[in-house]
């Protein structure tokens, strides 16, 4: 189960329903390390001067927001803090809309609500309430110190959050080369017409989200898995586990020089049989199953 993010309550007029707000999504693509070919070892990221290519320190970072002059405004993180929406535990919703006045473009990340306390009865009763008229709230909601706007959905027993992107942030349909609306207009012929809607009946069925998933990370990952069975794994010292260059100290990692010494031991065999051809030292283990990570 994921972790609380949130806690406070619905409000609709002076109904409050007190909920605890869990994340409804979770990233489940492929997520590539950077590796240095030559030693394995991990590639990060450096904060760097553009001007002089010279790396700096965090603490001589400041934030500027660009002027159309190309001057900056430097703020600082108190006065950041300050401009920030203050923190208040409450979903209050200014109004009710029809689901289909949501244009699918605004919608942004989803959430569950949970009730909390004593709050089931009245849940439900909002959840049925708006499935009885058909309607979903909108609401304003501040988490992570950031306000948003919001929906608040019923979806079979639970209510969703879902986060709207403000109209603002949505590009204008002007910007593009588009066909005129209408048939007329567009030039569209009958027969064209009749044989588009005859192909969409065709393909029309029932949604089922099961029934989609990701080939790209699937394909990804039987390729891993593949590479895994045939041995075809490299050893990648972790960035925390480097051997020092001076100061160490006397302690011992057992499980590290046991690992280390059967690491050597298959070395040794390979380079007895002749088999041994590469720089980076490969190490065969039974199939492990490559996962997928989660947020």
């Amino acid at each position: 189960m994921p972790r609380v993010i949130w806690k406070g309550a619905i409000t609709f007029g002076l109904v409050h329903v007190p909920v605890a707000l869990y994340p409804a999504s979770q990233e489940i693509g492929i997520d590539f390390d950077w590796l240095d070919k030559r030693s394995m070892d991990p590639v990060g990221y450096k904060r760097v001067n553009k001007r002089t290519g010279k790396e700096i320190q965090a603490d001589d970072i400041v934030k500027g927001i660009k002027q159309g002059d190309g001057d900056y405004v430097i703020l600082s993180e108190d006065q950041i803090k300050a401009a920030y929406p203050k923190s208040t535990q409450t979903i209050e919703i200014e109004f009710f809309v029809k689901a289909s006045e949501i244009p699918f473009t605004l919608l942004e990340t989803p959430y569950y609500l949970e009730p909390v306390g004593k709050g089931e009865k009245v849940y439900a009763l909002l959840r049925e309430s708006m499935l009885e008229a058909g309607v979903i709230g909108i609401a304003r909601v501040v988490m992570h110190t950031k306000e948003h706007l919001a929906a608040l959905i019923p979806s079979g027993a639970a209510l969703v959050l879902n986060t709207i992107r403000w109209a603002g942030e949505i590009r204008p349909l002007e910007e593009l080369k588009l066909p005129a609306e209408g048939k007329t207009a567009a030039g569209l012929k009958p027969g064209e017409l009749k044989m588009a809607a005859q192909l969409i009946g065709d393909m029309t069925g029932p949604w089922k989200s099961d029934d989609y998933s990701d080939k790209f990370s699937d394909a990804i990952l039987a390729l891993v898995s593949k590479k895994v069975e045939a041995g075809e794994t490299a050893t990648v010292t972790p960035l925390e586990d480097a051997p020092a260059e001076a100061g160490a100290n006397n302690v011992v990692d057992l499980t590290d020089l046991l690992a280390k010494s059967l690491a050597k031991r298959k070395v040794g065999s390979s380079a007895e049989d002749g088999t041994r051809s590469m720089a980076v030292t490969a190490k065969k283990s039974a199939p492990k199953t490559p996962t997928r990570r989660r947020v």
